[in-house]
């Protein structure tokens, strides 16, 4: 892994929850607040689907829409050690949630609902996200073998703060020239104070 002193690009060691690891994050949260089976509160967009539920069966189909950041992120450098900078950054994270069943609209309502508990947002909170707002809930049934099913949308946005470290080291000396205007000139270096 290259660091500061390397030169070339730097990658951020460690990790921050993305793809899976914030997908799970999500369907936990949906779970534990709809008190869905957690079988049924499936990742919409899967390599090998599974077949689609009973239209008498209540389930839930989430996706990670976008993720939003704010225009920068904040630089920190931390000295400790050899030296590291952290680069840490805002983001908006749009999860739309397919409620389908006799119970669709319901369980929609619950999630968005439960959203506003403090105590249903605390595992969330421990990882960073924090609920920012959810939108109206939609009809949107599905066509499915010649059939209509349930199915109400909703659109849920969350704030998350991600930090990323850099193996930005220490400058442990420096030297230079300053030039004034009337051209005289004074040297520098850090190793001589």
């Amino acid at each position: 892994m290259n660091d500061s002193s390397t030169g070339g690009y730097l990658a951020p060691s460690g990790a921050v929850a993305q793809d899976a690891a914030l997908q799970d994050q999500i369907q936990s949260a949906i779970i534990g607040i709809t008190g869905l089976v957690g079988k049924r509160v499936k990742p919409a967009w899967q390599p090998n689907p599974p077949a689609k539920e009973d239209l008498t069966v209540d389930w839930c189909a989430y996706r990670i829409t976008s993720i939003d950041p704010n225009w920068t992120g904040a630089i920190v450098h931390h000295p400790e050690g050899e030296g590291t900078d952290e680069l840490r950054r805002h983001e908006t994270v749009e999860v739309l949630c397919n409620f389908y069943g006799p119970n669709a609209s319901a369980f929609a309502c619950v999630f968005r609902d439960g959203l506003l508990i403090p105590q249903n947002m605390e595992a969330l909170q421990a990882q960073g996200i924090a609920f920012l707002e959810a939108g109206a809930i939609r009809a949107a049934p599905d066509f499915v073998n010649n059939q209509w099913v349930q199915r109400q949308d909703l659109l849920v946005r969350f704030r998350r703060m991600t930090s990323r470290t850099y193996q930005i080291r220490n400058v442990l000396s420096a030297e230079g020239v300053f030039v004034v205007e009337n051209g005289n000139t004074n040297s520098w270096n850090t190793e001589n104070t």
